[in-house]
Order: structure tokens, then sequence, then C-alpha cells
């Protein structure tokens, strides 16, 4: 496996060694030991969760507050995602940042995103199947949102506004601003 940080540190792309052959392919697509000696955070996912989209579903930008926040491995088991996370936290010198990247069951890319970002998705093949490991337990008393066409945080989703499906929580989030003056 390599691991690569992105722009927003703590926040890494972890690609696995395929091996492919005429029976097709295998790959660890986890290995504790490894992870943490090439990231450096001591990884304790308790949580696996897995959904199941059509093309043009948007679901984000979600997170957890406080003892509840998650850090989170998120990876596509099939289709493709534009997968985007934000740095929430306020201390950060990329507080307010996104990182995009797509992830598809042909690459196999990772995104590890840490405690302390929001997290989304575009779905952009149908019947995708998107996975995601978590080091925290859903508490839903705990869950926020940023709307996900914030004009502070100006995502490109690289999708027509029209044919993007939301659920209803999700079109009514509040805005970076919002969560940044609270």
């Amino acid at each position: 496996m390599t691991v690569e940080e992105t722009n927003l540190k703590g926040c890494f792309v972890v690609t696995p060694k395929i091996i492919r052959d005429k029976r097709g392919y295998f790959f660890e697509s986890f290995t504790k030991a490894q992870f943490e000696a090439k990231t450096g955070i001591m990884a304790n996912f308790i949580q696996d969760n897995q959904s199941k989209s059509s093309a043009g579903v948007l679901r984000g930008l979600h997170f957890q507050t406080e003892e509840f926040s998650q850090a989170k491995l998120v990876r596509v088991i099939k289709g493709k995602v534009l997968d985007v996370c934000v740095d929430l936290r306020k201390e950060s010198a990329t507080f307010g940042k996104h990182f995009s990247i797509i992830l598809d069951n042909i690459k196999h890319k990772q995104l590890y995103i840490p405690k302390g970002f929001a997290h989304g998705f575009l779905v952009l093949d149908d019947d995708t199947i998107f996975s995601y490991k978590c080091d925290n337990y859903y508490n839903k008393t705990s869950e926020k949102g940023i709307i996900y066409n914030d004009k502070t945080l100006n995502i490109d989703w690289g999708f027509p506004k029209e044919n993007l499906i939301l659920s209803e929580k999700d079109k009514v989030l509040p805005t970076f601003e919002t969560y940044s003056n609270e």
C-alpha cells in the first residue's frame, strides 16, 4: 500500500497494491499495522457502513461533533464517486479548505478523513456501493452538516445541479458561515 498526505494535514489517500491475474484481482483493503506505520495514526475502527446509490445522489456534507466525532476510511466497492472532505478544525491552517478525489472500483483508492472534517460524496455511476470504516459509533444527536453548495466552500461537484438527488435533510443544511460562527 502507498499512502500520500493531501493538502489537508492528517487527510491521506491510500492506494492498495493490487495483484491482478487471469482470475481477477486481490488486494488488502486494510492492514492496521501498515496503515499506522505509514500515517502515524493509531487506527481503531469500530463500525463499518455501506450504502448503495444511483448516479446523481449527493450525500453530505456530514459530520459528528465533540466526543462523537469520527475519523473515516472511505472507499468504493462498485462504481464511482466524487468524494469530498472539508477541514472544520478551527485551529487548522487549512480550516474551511476542501479536498476532493474520484474513488472507484478500478483503482480501489481510499481516503482517510480525520476527526474534525465534514464529508460528502456524489455518486457518478448507477448502483454504486460505497463503504467506510469509522472510529466512533454513529450518534444522531451529535450529527451536523453543511450545505453541499455553500458559496464560501465553493466545491465544484462537476455535475448539473438540476440532476442532483438529495435527501430532504441535506437540502436544508446550514452554511459554512453558520458553522464557523458557532
